[in-house]
This record gives C-alpha cells, sequence and structure tokens, in this order.
C-alpha cells in the first residue's frame, strides 16, 4: 500500500489522561464516562473520538462517491453512534451505528451512495467483519 497521509496522536494516562496529535493541531483531556466506571469528570473519551472519525470519513466518503457518479447532493449529515461492551470471552467490543442523511436526492438514491460509501469508507473497511456497523441512509 502506498501510504498518502500518516498522522500520529500520543496518549498519556489511557481513558482518565490526555491525547495529544504530533503536530499540535488537536489534544483533549480523556474521562472514563460513570457508566464504565469512571468519577463523572469533564473529558471526551476513545469512543466519542472514533466515533467523531467515523462520521467525518463516512461522510467524506459519501461526498466521494456521489462526485464520482455526478450526483448533486444538498445538505449531508453522517451521525456516529459508537456503543462498547464486554465481550462473552472477556475483554470488550464496539458497535457502531451509522445514521446518513442526505438532501436533494431521493431515498432510492440516498439508499445507494451510503451503501457505495460504506465499501470505499476506510472506517468501514477497518471494522468489516470486526464488529457489528449498522448503516442506515435518510433522503431529506
Amino acid at each position: 500500500m502506498t501510504i498518502l497521509y500518516r498522522t500520529k496522536a500520543t496518549t498519556h494516562g489511557g481513558r482518565n489522561g490526555q491525547v495529544a496529535t504530533a503536530d499540535g493541531s488537536f489534544s483533549a483531556d480523556l474521562a472514563l464516562p460513570r457508566e464504565l466506571g469512571g468519577s463523572g469528570k469533564t473529558g471526551t473519551n476513545p469512543e466519542q473520538l472514533f466515533a467523531s472519525g467515523y462520521a467525518a470519513c463516512f461522510e467524506s466518503a459519501m461526498l466521494y462517491v456521489a462526485g464520482q457518479a455526478k450526483i448533486k447532493l444538498g445538505e449531508t449529515q453522517v451521525e456516529a453512534e459508537v456503543g462498547i461492551g464486554p465481550r462473552e470471552d472477556g475483554g470488550f467490543k464496539l458497535q457502531v451505528a451509522l445514521t446518513a442523511t442526505i438532501k436533494g436526492v431521493d431515498q432510492a438514491t440516498a439508499e445507494d451512495i451510503v451503501a457505495k460509501a460504506h465499501q470505499v469508507c476506510p472506517y468501514s473497511h477497518a471494522t468489516r467483519g470486526n464488529i457489528q456497523v449498522d448503516v442506515t441512509a435518510v433522503a431529506a
């Protein structure tokens, strides 16, 4: 594979620490959610970061697919809901639900774009066969 872009982030303190990118463009305090035994202190968590990254990447994949097909879209948005829970064999696993909303197209076109985006999105590719990812298209 030819790498077109590479980035790096470093954490200190795990889920109750800090994270920052090497170039300084992003940094955040991390906090373990109460549901996972955390104190409730203010901060983000890996699931929120994953949801944010997946949503942004998936929306870009939709725009790419529409552009390749020369389909003019109205406003788009992607909501990514990420859940975490225990695996039966120990450890934890993730589950994702993506809801992609596309204005200016009919439902069949929205579903086609979203299905194709799910094939080209690198997050979808990385998770395929590893975790449950449910994808919903909404024409608005």
